[in-house]
Parts: structure tokens; sequence; C-alpha cells
């Protein structure tokens, strides 16, 4: 006797639909925490954090990145700058 290549369900259908519900469920309820997360975070006007920003960039040391605000940078100074070489090989 051959068995049936198909397996039949028994009721599997309503335990499946039941899960997939708690699995949409669940992330529904962990969107709406990270939700009201976003709410009560701290809330500035773009204003303030432009003002916050430009005090924070003119008490803080050079960057030489920023050459608008600061100026050309000598290139001895400049960590940034290509190095010059002389050469591709050095002998001693």
């Amino acid at each position: 006797m051959m068995s049936a290549p198909y397996d039949m369900r028994s009721g599997d259908g309503r335990n499946r639909k039941q899960s997939m519900a708690e699995l949409k469920l669940r992330r529904l309820q962990e969107l709406n925490a990270r939700l009201k997360e976003d709410l009560e975070r701290r809330r500035i006007p773009v204003s303030e954090a432009a003002n916050d920003l430009i005090s924070f960039t003119e008490k803080e040391p050079k960057d030489f990145m920023v050459p608008s605000k600061w100026g050309t940078v000598d290139k001895r100074d400049d960590p940034y700058a290509p190095q010059q070489s002389t050469g591709c090989c050095i002998i001693m």
C-alpha cells in the first residue's frame, strides 16, 4: 500500500490565522510604544537649534574642515592637506 503524496491538514488553518493575528497585534503594540517614545522626546524650534550650533562652533577650537568660518589655513598647519612628496623613493 502506498502512502498519499500529500498529508491532510487537520484544523491547522485556524491556529495559523490566530498566530498571524497575534503577530500583527504585537507589531502594532511595538509601533505604538515607539510612537509614544517619539512624543515624549524633547522638541526645540529649528532657530534655537541653529543658534546652539553657532555658539558651539564659536567656542570650540579651530576646525580646518570649516574654512568659511576660520578662513584659509596655511598648508603647513593643515593636517588634511595633501602631503607634498619630492619623488617616489627616498634613499638613505
